[in-house]
């Protein structure tokens, strides 16, 4: 036996077509068959571009880091997120359930946008800043884990765990010629 007749092709290497019957279950069946492509999920890139924390208090070593920032944003494609720590006015009887009045968390945001102006306009860089209002606790979790606490962020879409990376040990430096 040949191989075109084994495999159903004709002399010249073409599959002949099914016949033409009027028999619509067989159609079905063989519509059942075939293959559909696969619909895939777009890949997120490996490493996303990286987020840079500034808590913009309105002293001089802050506008300083906030105009670092900026630079470093656009040196590496980061996304900087000014943040004004808003301070508890008073002790209530329940700690931590008080909330700061409107006004001040809108004077806060104002005061740091003015701030965050001042640094582009030094800088240059614009379209890389956002601007937030924090409570203390909240700030106070970022920045712990930003010293070696972990860290979990839980969301709709799951948990995630922030944890620093491992500091890597510093090379060894060899004397020349050895």
């Amino acid at each position: 036996m040949d191989d075109a007749h084994r495999f159903g092709h004709g002399p010249e290497g073409e599959r002949p077509d099914p016949p033409a019957t009027g028999d619509t279950s067989a159609d079905a069946a063989s519509d059942r068959r075939r293959v559909e492509p696969m619909r895939l999920t777009p890949l997120l890139p490996r490493r996303q571009n990286p987020w840079l924390l500034v808590d913009v208090d309105g002293s001089p070593s802050s506008h300083g880091a906030l105009v670092w920032a900026l630079r470093e944003a656009a040196r590496r494609e980061a996304t900087v997120v000014a943040v004004c720590v808003l301070d508890d006015e008073g002790d209530d009887g329940l700690p931590g359930l008080g909330r700061p009045g409107r006004r001040t968390g809108t004077v806060a945001l104002e005061r740091l946008e003015a701030q965050v102006l001042r640094a582009i306009a030094e800088t240059g860089v614009s379209g890389r800043v956002r601007t937030a209002v924090l409570e203390r606790p909240v700030f106070e979790a970022l920045s712990s884990a930003a010293r070696g606490a972990d860290l979990v962020v839980v969301s709709g879409h799951g948990k995630t765990l922030l944890r620093p990376a491992v500091p890597r040990q510093p090379p060894r430096r060899l004397a020349r010629g050895a």
